[in-house]
């Protein structure tokens, strides 16, 4: 489980980019009480998507 600092510091983004991702459900997340997680198969398959799309 990764924290959205984590998260902004591996695709290098800012912390508005990283939750208007997690808001726009464009990365998935779960909430612990008033944390945010990102789990790290999720952070993958983001990655992973938008190298498709700019492969397409």
């Amino acid at each position: 489980m990764l924290t959205v600092p984590q998260v902004m510091a591996r695709l290098q983004l800012g912390r508005s980019t990283v939750y208007d991702l997690l808001r726009t459900r464009q990365l998935a997340s779960i909430t612990l009480g008033r944390a945010r997680r990102i789990p790290a198969h999720a952070l993958a398959d983001f990655i992973r998507t938008r190298l498709d799309q700019e492969a397409a």
